[in-house]
């Protein structure tokens, strides 16, 4: 694939689609019809939304050999929906459209509006999963349904993914699921999933659109002291929950050396382009060989910066002693490590061995490391189309890569061998959308904005050769 030729078919879909109302409505009924099954682990069935988003893509006409509802034996409500849209290029690798179904947990008495019911209102949808996940995966059913029923032909093939068990990958994860037992089905060259998105600034102006290639590996740590205890009359220097105390301190008050890959590399160096002043100075002094110390310090200041510049680890949840009269016999905490790329969750183990020093403190993995890799390259075929979509949609703001600090289901599929790229589309301003909080919302337009970006830039991957 050529960039130069990507470029070309970008410019040849438009500067602009001109969505008629009707289909407008018709892509917010399928966005409310999924926000509003609940697919909570809890309460809900993601088997549901998939059967839902099933029918309405063969009521579109997709042949039903074409579509499969993937329902795990022991997961009844944890349903997946692979589909395609078969192109006419029959030796050209398919590209994969990956959405997560599942949402995370809303109680009704705590949110000012139903959970699962989608009510616009102020400029904002608002709902669980209006925004994380169901904004793309209503996106991408929606466009093979236009495909499909405009008679669009693509010239590699579209497969679509939508998933379950995002939000809960340690009860059950759907995109692991269907390596292991689908793989043909979702083989593809490379997919497009959450994790990327645009910046607003508080004026609602656009600061820059971000592409996430890569994330930090998830490893949970169990942290755990035993001793006999006694009677809290009688007090003794080897106390489980002081020595647990201890430990968390040790870990709290270690930093992991800074790092870069060419994406966080090349994120530093152009939003030193859009911020001014000594954070922009300092984004470049950062990048020298060596780093100067004093603006490491201050960038590493910001918590979302610091995040992406060196493997992290907090404690998260902590339990102990057994009755308030005695001294306790079991303390335990878990801490919560982002790997940075290219160290292993046992690498870090030992780490976490000899920050804490102390044998009476076992650390182990509460739960099996997970398969890493290293992040997927943002080569210009993947690059190109949407640095060239961007600037036609939003003329002179840029694109910038990044490495995701959290995790998305990109983290099962880049090392299975299919490079998983976050680009959406969707800009927002900072801590707006409170995805996994109370009230999540998305704004109105960004959203229908963000389904004209991923329209045109599917269309330009799936022709691009």
């Amino acid at each position: 694939m050529r960039t130069v030729k990507f470029l070309a078919l970008a410019l040849a879909i438009g500067s602009s689609t001109a969505w008629p109302d009707s289909d407008r409505a018709s892509f917010r009924g399928l966005y409310k019809e999924l926000v509003e099954i609940d697919t909570s682990l809890s309460s809900g069935s993601c088997t549901t939304a998939a059967q839902a988003m099933a029918k309405r893509l063969k009521d579109a006409g997709i042949p039903e050999q074409d579509i499969h509802v993937i329902v795990p034996p022991d997961w009844p409500e944890q349903g997946n929906l692979v589909a395609s849209l078969r192109g006419s290029t029959a030796d050209s690798d398919p590209i994969l459209l990956l959405a997560h179904i599942d949402v995370v947990e809303a109680r009704r008495e705590d949110w000012e509006r139903d959970p699962f019911t989608l009510i616009e209102e102020n400029g904002y949808f608002y709902a669980r999963g209006a925004a994380d996940d169901k904004a793309m995966a209503a996106i991408f059913v929606d466009a093979l349904i236009r495909y499909q029923r405009t008679g669009y032909r693509p010239g590699r093939t579209i497969k679509l993914a939508l998933t379950c068990g995002e939000e809960t990958p340690f009860t059950f994860n759907g995109a692991r699921y269907l390596l292991a037992h689908h793989r043909d089905l979702i083989d593809a060259a490379f997919a497009l999933n959450e994790g990327g998105g645009g910046r607003l600034d508080d004026t609602g102006g656009h600061v820059y659109h971000g592409v996430q290639a890569g994330e930090k590996v998830y490893q949970d740590f169990h942290l755990e002291v035993i001793n006999p205890g006694g009677h809290s009359s009688r007090p003794v220097t080897d106390n489980a929950i002081n020595r647990l105390a201890r430990a968390l301190g040790r870990v709290a008050d270690h930093t992991f050396p800074y790092e870069f890959t060419d994406t966080t590399r090349t994120f530093f160096d152009r939003m030193s382009r859009i911020e001014s002043g000594q954070t922009a100075a300092d984004m470049q002094a950062i990048l020298l060989a060596p780093p100067a110390a004093d603006a490491l310090d201050r960038i590493s200041a910001n918590p979302g910066y610091n995040s992406i510049l060196r493997t992290t680890c907090v404690a998260t949840t902590i339990a102990g002693g057994h009755a308030p009269n005695a001294l306790p016999q079991r303390a335990s905490a878990n801490v919560n490590c982002r790997i940075f790329p290219g160290h292993t969750q046992q690498e870090t183990l030992e780490t976490l061995r000899q920050v804490i020093d102390d044998e009476a403190v076992v650390v182990s993995f509460a739960h099996t490391p997970e398969t890493t890799s290293q992040p997927p390259p943002l080569t210009a075929a993947i690059l190109g189309p949407i640095e060239s979509l961007s600037e036609q949609m939003w003329p002179g703001v840029p694109v910038l890569p990044s490495m995701a600090a959290g995790i998305t289901d990109g983290r099962f599929l880049t090392p299975a061998g299919i490079p998983t790229y976050g680009v959406t589309g969707l800009f927002v301003q900072p801590g707006q959308v409170n995805a996994h909080g109370l009230n999540e919302k998305i704004p109105v337009e960004s959203l229908y904005q963000s389904r004209e970006f991923l329209d045109r830039l599917i269309r330009t991957y799936a022709d691009g050769n």
